[in-house]
């Protein structure tokens, strides 16, 4: 696969204020060449600012070949848009002059650049945002092709704050604690994802494939952010828990993925199988809590299916149970085949 050609624009004093106020670290460029050289190869480096205010960092991008483009203040004006508007500008006029470039990165949290970023699309370019969480507008990130938050990169330090006593509380009282992603959270995103890729591929699913989709569903999306260090690793920790198949023929490094076959397309409708018995059909509303009592982690989502209904219709589809409408209840009921 030919490597991304990149050109990376920096709305300097936007990252450098954020990290400053909103992280209380210097801004550093390194963890940002870092993740662009993971992706391709970067061949134009620009930052914008007004320099005068930036003595210090100037030196820092020289020193990893950044190009420095001066956007002077008027004495007695700020002119809020001047950066914005010269960056688009470049970054326009690159994208026409410049072919080989496949890939934008647009440094900045600022809402004013969707309409750049959408444009780089429009003409067939792949763009990537980078910006602080704090700072981003939320519109930003959904219009990008894949979206990095700065302190989330590999080599940002963020200081370890100070944390106050808190005072005790009774017993009685609960305290609220932010709690990770729950690990099936990210598996019924895989699952729903490589379904959906599925109905509509003609050949098999690769997991770069996959992993595609999912930044298209979500540019934010990491799997840095479930404890995974790679997206092999999750991909494989999902296969070790029989949730999907890797078959690593054909292409190393990059395996078709798949659900499990054999006995698991069985085994996946087997509760159902024992909530419905033989007692008669049941209706389907009201089916999913009985079946969540009997297993509490069920899921619809983790084996594939996009809903319950989805979930009952795909074992009907096997003769795993039988589904009819009801007239009558208005509503389907769930048999399992004499």
């Amino acid at each position: 696969m030919e490597e991304e050609r990149i050109g990376l624009f920096i709305d300097y004093e936007n990252l450098a204020i954020g990290a400053r106020d909103d992280l209380g670290i210097q801004f550093e460029f390194k963890p940002i060449a870092d993740a662009l050289a993971e992706r391709g190869r970067v061949v134009v480096r620009r930052a914008y600012a007004d320099w005068s205010s930036w003595d210090k960092d100037r030196q820092m991008l020289a020193d990893n070949q950044v190009e420095l483009i001066e956007i002077p203040q008027r004495r007695g004006r700020v002119r809020k848009n001047a950066a914005d508007i010269k960056m688009a500008v470049d970054a326009v006029e690159l994208a026409f002059e410049r072919d080989y470039v496949t890939a934008f990165v647009v440094c900045t949290g600022d809402s004013d650049f969707t309409p750049l970023v959408q444009k780089l699309r429009e003409l067939n370019k792949r763009v990537i945002g980078v910006g602080l969480k704090a700072s981003t507008s939320a519109m930003l990130p959904p219009a990008c092709d894949e979206f990095l938050f700065y302190e989330r990169l590999d080599g940002v330090d963020l200081p370890q704050r100070e944390r106050k006593p808190r005072r005790k509380q009774p017993a009685t009282e609960t305290q609220p604690e932010e709690k990770p992603a729950a690990p099936q959270d990210v598996a019924a995103l895989v699952t729903t994802t490589l379904a959906g890729i599925q109905r509509s591929a003609d050949g098999p699913v690769r997991s770069s494939t996959l992993k595609r989709a999912l930044l298209r569903k979500d540019p934010t999306f990491s799997e840095a952010d479930h404890g995974f260090r790679a997206f092999g690793e999750l991909l494989r920790h999902l296969a070790g828990n029989s949730i999907i198949d890797l078959n690593d023929e054909g292409s190393r490094g990059d395996p078709v993925v798949d659900f499990p076959g054999g006995d698991s397309d069985t085994n996946e409708f087997q509760v159902l199988v024992d909530v419905v018995g033989k007692s008669g059909p049941q209706p389907l509303s009201g089916l999913k809590d009985q079946i969540r009592k009997r297993k509490n982690d069920f899921n619809e989502r983790r084996l594939g299916y996009s809903g319950f209904l989805r979930y009952v219709q795909a074992a009907s589809a096997r003769g795993v149970v039988e589904l009819k409408w009801d007239d009558e209840s208005g509503d389907y009921l769930v048999a399992v085949p004499e």
